[in-house]
């Protein structure tokens, strides 16, 4: 092929790729600011990012053979590393920003890495993702915590963005070998 010959496209490309493409785009970036949010220590404006009615939630998760995987992670009335709403964040975030939180005085430096975000759903004004995730935590001089996973979140479209009313957290660990979990997720 001659480096003047056009590529062959395939007519048969979606009509709304165009579309789908900017929201994948609007969306990761979204999220991208979400996590700044977040290393930069902005936890009002992260707060203000999420909705009235959120359900934020990390089940605990078991080790099990593979004829049990249905078992793997704790069920919504089962136990869970969160389980909160929004007054739950609120009081978090006022703690952390309070200097009040013992764990996190002087505060830890955190890092989080999102990719691999794949948009499962798209129905009237909400977006229904799933994203994988990776927490670094520096704490101190020589602490370290790192947490890997998944991340589902439900957005919610309104003006000027997005709001999250549902995040629910997958770690890949069964053991969590922090001493606290004070980082938000």
């Amino acid at each position: 092929m001659s480096l003047t010959a056009q590529p062959q496209h395939d007519a048969r490309l979606p009509a709304d790729l165009a579309e789908r493409m900017a929201l994948q785009y609007e969306v990761e970036q979204f999220l991208y600011d979400e996590a700044a949010l977040l290393d930069d220590r902005r936890f009002g404006d992260w707060l203000g990012l999420i909705a009235d009615d959120i359900h934020y939630w990390m089940p605990i998760r078991r080790t099990v053979t593979v004829e049990n995987l249905h078992l793997e992670y704790a069920k919504a009335d089962g136990m869970a590393y969160f389980d909160d709403d929004r007054a739950d964040l609120r009081m978090r975030v006022e703690k952390l920003q309070a200097n009040s939180a013992w764990s996190e005085n002087p505060p830890s430096r955190t890092r989080h890495l999102v990719s691999n975000v794949r948009l499962l759903e798209v129905k009237d004004g909400e977006i229904a993702l799933e994203a994988a995730i990776h927490v670094y935590r520096s704490r101190l001089n020589d602490k370290i915590d790192q947490w890997i996973g998944k991340r589902r979140d439900r957005l919610r479209r309104v003006e000027g963005g997005f709001r999250i009313f549902e995040r629910h957290i997958f770690l890949d660990q069964t053991v969590v070998l922090s001493p606290n979990f004070s980082s938000l997720f």
